[in-house]
């Protein structure tokens, strides 16, 4: 693994709290679905990173892709901009935290 990959791996580590189930359970509910940007009318690109971060988190790291790569970039980028954006109100069932819940991080772990 090159050392940028090792990078992004590790940083994707630490934005990705979430287990692959952990995230598939959470993409089969009503929130999940209502979170998100959906501009083109079906499913939101959150959503849609969920599927892709649990397909990641299950690969070998010698079978990741250079698309995997962006991908982890992309998410980890997505998280740490969405933290600095916290509410001062109780996030438990925010709309802030069902997105983030979509990209692989639950703020209350």
């Amino acid at each position: 693994m090159a050392k940028d990959e090792h990078r992004v791996a590790a940083e994707f580590g630490e934005a990705v709290n979430m287990t692959p189930k952990e995230i598939e359970r959470w993409l089969d509910t009503p929130q999940s679905q209502a979170a998100g940007d959906k501009s083109g009318g079906g499913e939101s690109t959150g959503h849609a990173s969920g599927r892709r971060i649990a397909e990641i988190l299950r690969k070998k790291a010698g079978d990741l892709s250079e698309d995997d790569y962006a991908h982890m970039r992309k998410v980890t980028g997505y998280v740490h901009r969405h933290l600095a954006q916290r509410p001062s109100h109780d996030v438990r069932d925010s709309r802030w935290r069902h997105s983030l819940m979509n990209w692989g991080h639950d703020p209350l772990k």
